[in-house]
Formats: structure tokens, sequence, C-alpha cells
């Protein structure tokens, strides 16, 4: 996050605008609607900033600005061209330590003007920086279409019950529980539409029911993550996510995926790496258990999917076992996610007509596989948490009959910008692991398929050259 998000209140408060064209206008226009007593800095002035003057709506002196311009005030917007006036009024503010913008001058800005959308008492701002305004604007239109104009009449709505609700339900995921009913139910849609009367007695006997009801029993949601990309976190994760009371993860789950919780849900981490595991698996499920019993809705977040090599089976048993109710949320495994990110087709026609997937490394921590099986044609073999095993792996399947030139790739945080892929041989690939200091989560992937893969790099990197 390279700046603060905040919502600045303006109501009664001096704010300074200085420049006497367009550009200075749009600002003008947005401080008068945010409550400001705008006043305007500019020798000349001219378009819709003199119609906003004519009609006392900003005061005026007609002079060049001068320090003691900044008295009393909250706010600068600097809306002029010149660039000698940009650095002296910026200098100047922050002397002051008065918040100041320059339009389209981040450097000279204490804070970024943001494209807003407007659906009053709702205001969403949407920030890059600085550094791209145009696709600030364009994910603005994106929101925009997605929201129904009359949303802000939903929030003034809410806002004539909110202390009631408070009182009524003193714990507060009652109130949340209570309020998702209000906002994706009948009494949204009925004050969406301007039927307040109907909306305020549905309400009621909402509220009323929520006071009788009992507190709900805790339940517990294993959740799969994926393997990094937020992008493919499902749309039944996100909304869990977003109501969860506890979020209980380990060390494959990425930031970006973790920031998508309820921002006051408490988090819970029981990262474990091989043979260091930072909670034991009995304890975590322990944990669990208690966390439901106390009522909670729980996200048991983990990378990939539940049930693929995550320990899923192990929870689930553990908790129906003690009489918990439990949801299981797959998520896009790591062999699919590495597979597409690298483009190589885990099975295929002509060179794959299965895919096995394993683990590298057991629960007693040997790596005694059927290697037999693992060595068969035309299959691609997909290892997770084998690189500690590598050339044991590596050997053993050339022992049992694959050919040391089968191709092998190890792709370290799949689907993240932070993705490394390292492509070699049975023969080759512990060497090369070794030399590339591998550390995050990796994959190998073993087969024909990842030769096409790299084929295919080859032919694009020689297109690339040759300027095709």
């Amino acid at each position: 996050m390279q700046t603060f998000p905040l919502f600045l209140s303006l109501q009664g408060r001096r704010a300074l605008v200085v420049g006497g064209a367009d550009a200075a206008a749009r600002k003008a226009e947005l401080l008068l609607k945010a409550g400001a007593q705008v006043s305007l800095i500019a020798e000349t002035v001219g378009g819709e900033i003199a119609h906003f003057i004519a009609e006392g709506h900003v005061s005026w002196a007609g002079c060049a600005f001068d320090d003691d311009d900044l008295e009393g005030m909250s706010l600068v917007i600097v809306a002029t061209e010149d660039e000698s006036v940009q650095a002296r009024v910026s200098g100047a503010a922050q002397v002051r330590c008065i918040p100041v913008n320059v339009v389209d001058r981040p450097a000279l800005s204490t804070f970024i003007m943001p494209a807003i959308i407007d659906r009053a008492p709702i205001t969403i701002a949407i920030s890059t920086a600085g550094t791209a305004p145009a696709l600030a604007r364009r994910i603005r239109a994106d929101i925009e279409r997605s929201l129904p104009a009359a949303l802000g009449r939903l929030a003034r709505f809410a806002e004539v019950f909110r202390e009631q609700v408070r009182r009524t339900l003193v714990v507060p995921r009652a109130r949340r529980r209570f309020w998702d009913r209000v906002f994706e139910g009948r009494v949204g849609e009925l004050a969406l539409a301007g039927d307040e009367i109907g909306a305020r007695r549905e309400l009621i006997r909402l509220l009323d029911n929520a006071r009788s009801e009992s507190p709900t029993a805790g339940m517990v949601h294993l959740v799969g993550a994926g393997p990094g990309d937020p992008d493919l976190l499902t749309l039944k994760a996100h909304r869990l996510l977003q109501r969860a009371d506890v979020v209980v993860y380990d060390r494959l789950v990425s930031d970006e995926i973790l920031a998508m919780a309820r921002r006051d849900a408490e988090r819970v981490y029981v990262g474990k790496r091989r043979a260091n595991h930072c909670v034991p698996q009995p304890e975590i499920n322990d944990r669990l258990v208690a966390l439901a019993r106390a009522g909670k809705s729980v996200v048991r977040l983990k990378g990939g999917d539940p049930f693929v090599f995550g320990r899923g089976g192990e929870e689930v048993e553990a908790l129906v076992a003690a009489g918990v109710a439990v949801e299981v949320v797959p998520g896009v495994t790591a062999a699919l996610g590495c597979a597409s990110s690298a483009g190589i087709p885990l099975t295929h026609r002509d060179h794959a007509q299965a895919c096995v997937l394993v683990t590298g490394h057991l629960k007693n921590g040997t790596v005694d596989l059927d290697w037999a099986m693992l060595s068969r044609p035309r299959q691609t073999v997909v290892i997770y948490m084998g690189a500690g095993a590598l050339q044991h792996i590596a050997s053993q399947l050339i022992a049992h009959g694959l050919p040391a030139s089968t191709p092998v790739a190890l792709i370290e945080n799949g689907t993240t910008d932070r993705e490394r892929r390292v492509v070699g041989t049975l023969a080759t690939i512990d060497r090369q692991a070794r030399q590339a200091f591998l550390s995050g989560p990796t994959l190998c992937m073993v087969g024909e398929v990842v030769g096409l893969a790299l084929s295919r790099d080859q032919e694009l990197s020689f297109e690339s050259r040759m300027g095709l």
C-alpha cells in the first residue's frame, strides 16, 4: 500500500484552490459537494469557475498567491500549469502541515485525488497513487456499472435503525448476521425500490425474530485458497472469507488472498514447513473444534485444495468426531495451477494418457513410493513437497525404467509474481535445483509433456529474437 486511504470531513471547513481554468473548476465542484468553504487564488478566471464565483459559491480575490492565503485552510489543491506556482504553493503548504494536492504532480502532493463514485452517503474512491489516473477512471466505470444508482438510499435507511439494532442485538456476530440478512434479502430490495414503509415493516419483523433466536452453533469451512494467484480463488471462498469470524491459515496462503478476509476477522497462523511444524496437526484439529464450539464461523484456509495433500481429511475426521458442522470448499490445486501457468498440459493425446499426483514427503518422513507405478510410460507424474528428496526421487525413477533424459520441471511459487521455473531432465534436475537455490513451495512435474512446453518456449524465444 503506497498511500493510506482515508475520508476527510470538510463540512464547514475552508479549502483553497489555486488556478483559474477548467481543472480548478472541477476540483472546486468536488470540494463544494463535500461541504467545504472554497476560496480561489488566480489572477484571471474563465469558464465554469467564473460561474461558481458569480453565483457566490466560491470566493475570489483576483490576485496572485501569497503564503498568507494558507491561513486557516484545511486543504489545498493546486490546479495551475505554472510550475513555479505549483512548487511554491506545495512547499508553503507542507511547511504548515496542510494537505496539498498538485494536479498531475504526485511528487509535489501529500495526498492523491482519487477517482470517485458518489452514491451519497456511500463514497467509493479508487487511487493508483498517482501513477495511472486513466486506469483509476476505468476501474471506477467498471464498479459504477455494478452498483444500483439508489444505493445511497439503502445506507440512509439502515442509519435510521442502526442504534435500535445495536441495543437489541448486543452480540457483534448477531448484528453482523442480521445486517447481512437485511442487505441481501427483501428489506434491501424494498429500500432500493423506494418502498420505505414496506422495508421498515420487514426490518422490524426480522429484528423481532433475531431477538428471540438462540445463539447459533459455530461451523468450520475448509477452504482451498488455490496455488497463490488471488484471481484463482473461488467465488464461494471469497464470500466465506468476508463472513468469517476467524481465519486459520498456513504458510502456503498468500498475503493477497489473506487480505480478502473480513478486516476485523481474527487471524490464526498455523504454518508448517517440511519437518518443522509451527503448530502440530492434532493441536490444529483441537483449535478448530474449540473455535467452533465457541460459536465462531471459522474458515480453515489451506493452500491449493484441502483434499489434495492438504491434510483436510484428517481435519474433517476430527471435526465430525467432535460433532462440529464442517463444509469443504474445493480450490484450484497446485498441480492444475502450476501446470497452466507454465504451459504444461498434464495430459496429452500423444504423450500422456494419465496423470498421477503423489507426495514426496510421507507422514513418517520417508519417500517410500510405488516407484514401479510412477515409472510407467505415457503418463505425467506431479510430485508435491518433493524438493528436499529430489536426488532420491530422480534416481529411483531412473532405476525403475524411466529414461534419464525424461524432462522434469520444478515450479517454485507457481502462479504468483514470484514464480520461478527450473527445467531439466531426471539426470540433471537435482544439480540444477541446487544451483537455483529454490526455497519457496516447489512442485515437481515429470513426463514428456514438460518437453512440449520447453520446446514451445524455445520457439517463442526464437520468434521474438527474429522480430516475428
